[in-house]
């Protein structure tokens, strides 16, 4: 039996989920339990997750056992949307987990990627489709669509790709115009993209790489330091080593940087 088949046959007999929840989330530490996560959005229902959101930064502050349930809830709501729910209804939860992209607490925003890319196994066009239009959102909100979409699971299909790399570029096109540099949504938008651009370029290398090479020159240093952390996967370097090394050694940065 594995740990979800223990989780799933511990949540099924009891009434009480929180306790059980809050108790098994492996907060306050390093790592949630994200396997619990899954069980708990495959288990729950509308009115679960509902409760579970209401667990806001205030209530439950970042690295609580009450932090967990609001993951669980929005990974739940994730699931509502791929699944069979009604065009409103559908709208009404994206407009939920669009919301909780912008949380104060690190682990819900990894809970809205987690809630999107369930959609995005079960349809990726129509994942993409929504994502395009989460462009003229603030940088939580594009760093959730970048992390939603830059699952090696959801990138299969070339013309899938292919428009992931758009939206990639879109993204780095508003992060370089970016004033404020301070803030945590920018910095959480930076360190997303420092890994994203190399998961969609190993899906598609050779449409990747021409995308990822046009910012190599960029003036923007937040920008450049993205492309380089990108040189750095191992990712990159499985489908093309000499690439890499290539455009490493020929991306020399300022002093300054």
């Amino acid at each position: 039996m594995t740990k979800s088949d223990t989780y799933r046959a511990r949540l099924a007999a009891l009434d009480d989920w929180d306790s059980y929840l809050m108790q098994q989330s492996g907060l306050p530490g390093p790592r949630g339990n994200l396997e619990l996560v899954q069980v708990a959005a495959d288990m729950g229902n509308e009115a679960r997750f509902k409760h579970w959101l209401a667990f806001d930064a205030e209530r439950a502050p970042t690295n609580t056992p009450g932090e967990f349930l609001a993951v669980c809830g929005v990974v739940g709501l994730g699931r509502l949307v791929a699944g069979n729910a009604s065009v409103a209804k559908k709208r009404r939860h994206l407009k939920t987990i669009r919301a909780c992209a912008s949380d104060a607490r690190w682990r819900v925003r990894e809970g809205v990627a987690m809630a999107l890319q369930r959609w995005g196994e079960r349809d990726m066009p129509a994942l993409l489709a929504e994502m395009e239009t989460w462009l003229d959102g603030n940088l939580y909100e594009l760093r959730a669509v970048a992390a939603a979409l830059c699952e090696p699971k959801l990138l299969h299909e070339a013309a899938n790709v292919k428009r992931v790399l758009k939206i990639l570029d879109a993204i780095t096109r508003v992060f370089a115009k970016s004033k404020n540099r301070t803030g945590d949504d920018f910095i959480a938008l930076k360190k997303g993209l420092a890994y994203c651009w190399s998961v969609a370029v190993a899906a598609s290398p050779e449409a990747g790489k021409r995308a990822m090479e046009k910012w190599f020159a960029a003036d923007d240093a937040a920008v450049r330091w993205v492309m380089r952390e990108n040189l750095k996967k191992d990712r990159l370097k499985r489908i093309d080593a000499a690439w890499v090394q290539v455009v490493t050694n020929s991306f020399v940065p300022p002093a300054n940087e």
